[in-house]
Formats: structure tokens, C-alpha cells, sequence
């Protein structure tokens, strides 16, 4: 992410809004050069005019700063199309049902993505009378563990939150078929369907 506005971004989220330089100039109450300049890197907007200038834009400031917008292709929030997030400073779970800028401790955190699992990673899931038992033999240290584990159906999301040394066992009410996620911090997450 940068760490001031781009000339490019404020050009693109301004033809975005189908706005000419000396309309958004008029509503910033500066002039349509002092946008040129903008745009052309041959200035920079005062720090008083950020907020201003990002509702303007119809964006966040954090879209604003990176010059990138958000938009939530998940739009019936579809929870089975949920991502999720893992703070690598405070170790912080959370969970979106689209599209989202997240950030925690300082730090904008990308959507985790499944990786492929091998043997070290491999989960055992019965189905015993209601619920889904679900273990994993994995190393539970204090450098090495598994940090969550969480079931995701249509209509819910079950998280929950392991700590190291102690053991892996989960039990989720069956709730039909869903995704099976699990997250080791060292190497990423991993996803079943069940």
C-alpha cells in the first residue's frame, strides 16, 4: 500500500465518478489547477482535505491511500464464499462474508487462502450421532500449532479458537454438508468439504 494518495488514484476514482477536475476542484473548494497538479504528481493534497476529498470519491480512506476499490463481489453475502483473516502480530482471528479491508495491530491483512493438504496436516472428521468429531495429530507447541479450526454451512459459521499444548479435538453439530477449515501458523490454511 502506498503511503500517501497517488496523482493516478485521485485521476481514476475522479473519472469514476464521471466528475471533471474543476467539478471536484469546486467541491474541495480549491482550483481545478491545484487537481492537475495533483494528478501529474507535481503536488500533493493537504492532509485537511483527505476526508474531504475520500467521501467525495465515494471511497474509504484506506481505498483512497491505495488507490484500489473495494467492491464486495459477494454481494447476497453468501456465506459459504466467507474469507478469513489472521493478525501475524496479535494472532487475531476474523471473518468476513465478502470482500473487505481488514486490518489489525497496524497492519492491512490479505484474505487467507487454502493451501493444499499433505500428511502433516490431514484431519480425521466422524460423523457420530449429530455431530462431526474432528481431530488432527499435529505438533501443539508454543512455535507450532494449529490456531483455529471452523465449520461454515449455508447458514452458519462455527469458529473455534485452540491454543498451544493442548490437543486437537473439535466437535461441531452437524449441520449438513459445509467447509471444514483449519489454521496452522506456520503453514497456512487448510479446507474440507464435509
Amino acid at each position: 500500500m502506498n503511503t500517501y494518495i497517488t496523482g493516478s488514484a485521485i485521476k481514476m476514482l475522479r473519472e469514476k465518478q464521471c466528475m471533471t477536475q474543476l467539478q471536484l476542484a469546486e467541491k474541495l473548494n480549491v482550483s481545478d489547477k491545484t487537481i492537475s497538479k495533483w494528478e501529474t504528481g507535481k503536488g500533493l493534497p493537504d492532509i485537511s482535505l483527505i476526508e474531504p476529498l475520500a467521501a467525495i470519491l465515494k471511497v474509504s480512506l484506506p481505498e483512497l491511500l491505495s488507490g484500489e476499490q473495494i467492491i464486495n463481489t459477494n454481494r447476497s453475502a453468501n456465506i459459504m464464499k466467507s474469507n478469513l483473516y489472521v493478525c501475524p502480530i496479535c494472532g487475531n482471528i476474523l471473518h468476513a462474508t465478502g470482500s473487505a479491508m481488514i486490518s489489525c495491530c497496524g497492519v492491512t491483512l490479505p484474505s487467507l487462502e487454502n493451501e493444499q493438504v499433505d500428511d502433516e496436516h490431514q484431519i480425521s472428521c466422524e460423523k457420530i450421532e449429530n455431530e462431526y468429531f474432528v481431530s488432527l495429530h499435529h505438533p501443539m507447541t508454543k512455535n507450532h500449532y494449529i490456531s483455529f479450526m471452523a465449520y461454515c454451512t449455508g447458514e452458519r459459521f462455527e469458529l473455534v479458537k485452540l491454543y498451544p499444548e493442548s490437543s486437537i479435538e473439535v466437535r461441531f453439530f452437524c449441520r449438513g454438508h459445509g467447509l471444514l477449515y483449519w489454521y496452522c501458523n506456520h503453514h497456512g490454511l487448510f479446507m474440507k468439504k464435509i
